[in-house]
């Protein structure tokens, strides 16, 4: 088993559900990744997405954006990435998840780039522009190797949600509002209805996770409640590691995620 399978399945005996926390990599500098991550695990979360920086972010709204454009400007390549997750891995065994885009693997290869990200200590990758179609190369590389992550929305249709959670490892990544990540919509019926299809349509073979736009504890509880398996937070963490000191950001990445977590217990 993976070791983003392993946590669900350690959640599952807890009767518990997955907060997964989001951030840049070097956003807005190398030390605040290392304190927010030191802040993500201390405070509970249970999987960690690193979003590695893209010049064009089609799923991202203006504060990811924002975030990716001061890591680029700061020096961010793969390189760099990759020498940041090692040390990551030297404090934690928490689960980490690469976000980026399709054309950042393609560029390198996709057995290079995957073998590589392994080494250093990623555990499964979420390209929210790779389609199924185009996949069969990604998927073929990440055999063994990664989790494939793939992303849904409450209007995808119930034959493409099936084939789509057939290729999909680790967990399924369903998208709660329509349009970019960040946006506030506040937490709509359908997204609600969706996680309940969702939930039925892959009887329980894969957990589902729901992110984009989820803030508060009070979304992550009325998305568990609506069987979500996982919350995935990303935004509201950039907005904090943006507004605070670096000398007090880990007490309040700790705080925060706490607040957070403490929702995902059933």
């Amino acid at each position: 088993m993976s070791k983003i399978k392993d946590k669900f399945a350690e959640l599952e005996a807890k009767n518990q559900k997955a907060l997964i926390s989001y951030i840049m990599v070097g956003f807005p500098n190398e030390k605040a990744t290392i304190t927010a991550v030191r802040g993500l695990v201390k405070g509970g979360a249970d999987i960690i997405e690193l979003g590695f920086p893209f010049s064009d972010p089609i799923a991202d709204g203006h504060v990811i954006q924002n975030a990716s454009t001061v890591s680029l400007k700061k020096g961010t390549k793969i390189s760099k990435f990759f020498s940041i997750v090692k040390k990551i891995r030297k404090e934690t065994d928490i689960p980490l998840v690469l976000m980026t885009y399709t054309n950042i693997l393609y560029h390198k290869g996709y057995s290079k780039f995957i073998s590589e990200a392994k080494k250093a200590g990623i555990d499964g990758f979420i390209l929210p522009d790779m389609s199924i179609e185009e996949s069969k190369e990604y998927l073929k590389a990440a055999k063994g190797n990664a989790d494939t992550v793939f992303l849904i929305s409450p209007n995808t249709s119930n034959t493409r949600i099936q084939k789509i959670a057939k290729v999909s490892t680790g967990f399924l990544y369903l998208v709660a509002v329509y349009g970019t990540t960040g946006i506030k919509t506040g937490i709509k019926n359908y997204t609600l209805k969706a996680i309940k299809n969702v939930k039925k349509l892959t009887k329980g073979k894969i957990p589902v996770g729901v992110g984009f736009g989820i803030s508060t504890p009070n979304d992550v509880k009325k998305y568990i409640k609506a069987g979500a398996d996982a919350v995935i937070v990303g935004s509201a963490y950039l907005k904090l590691i943006e507004k605070t000191p670096q000398n007090k950001l880990e007490s309040k990445i700790i705080s925060f995620t706490k607040s957070l977590k403490k929702q995902t217990l059933l």
